[in-house]
């Protein structure tokens, strides 16, 4: 078997990745085409190909998706070639600075989740806040305003001015999304 790739994957998220008695880790195996050698002391994960190099570098995502908070099922959707996983640094945006990585945390979030909430709803994606990243997951379309809008935030753009943009392209969004289920003719 061919190594793919691995990945290092925070001890909280091994059980989360394994599943109960070993389901989600059998899933990501079987849809993947993969073998997942999972090293729970160091908590890396390797990835190797068995047929189809394709499917399994699908799998190495779904185990980064899992590695960056998102859960099993939501990750599983990078089985779907429109869908994709994008990672952002916090740390680019705030020199390292920990206090405003917090802060930045905070805002992406907002009170009660509300932000993120607003930007997955908007935008048809999905957001995980784990550690120093934020990671979006969606389809190629929808990803991008997802991503603008992270940005916005992260540069420290108002909470208000980012719903106006997302609000203003929501129709834009559609209309690209369904252009392209049509065939972008």
């Amino acid at each position: 078997m061919l190594e793919i790739g691995n990945i290092k994957v925070p001890f909280a998220r091994i059980g989360v990745l394994i599943g109960k008695e070993g389901t989600v880790k059998a899933k990501i195996e079987e849809e993947g085409k993969a073998k997942l050698d999972i090293d729970s002391e160091n908590a890396i994960v390797t990835v190797y190909q068995k047929n189809d190099p394709l499917k399994a570098l699908m799998a190495l995502n779904v185990v980064q998706a899992i590695a960056r908070g998102f859960n099993p099922e939501k990750a599983m959707l990078l089985f779907d070639d429109s869908v994709q996983l994008i990672v952002i640094s916090i740390k680019e945006f705030v020199n390292k600075d920990a206090k405003r990585i917090k802060e930045i945390r905070g805002r992406l979030i907002g009170k009660e989740g509300h932000t993120r909430e607003i930007i997955e709803e908007l935008t048809g994606t999905y957001i995980s806040i784990s550690g120093n990243t934020v990671s979006i997951l969606g389809d190629f379309i929808s990803i991008q305003y997802a991503r603008e809008a992270v940005n916005m935030i992260l540069q420290g753009r108002k909470h208000k001015t980012v719903y106006s943009y997302l609000e203003k392209n929501v129709g834009e969004l559609k209309f690209r999304k369904m252009e392209e289920s049509f065939g972008g003719s």
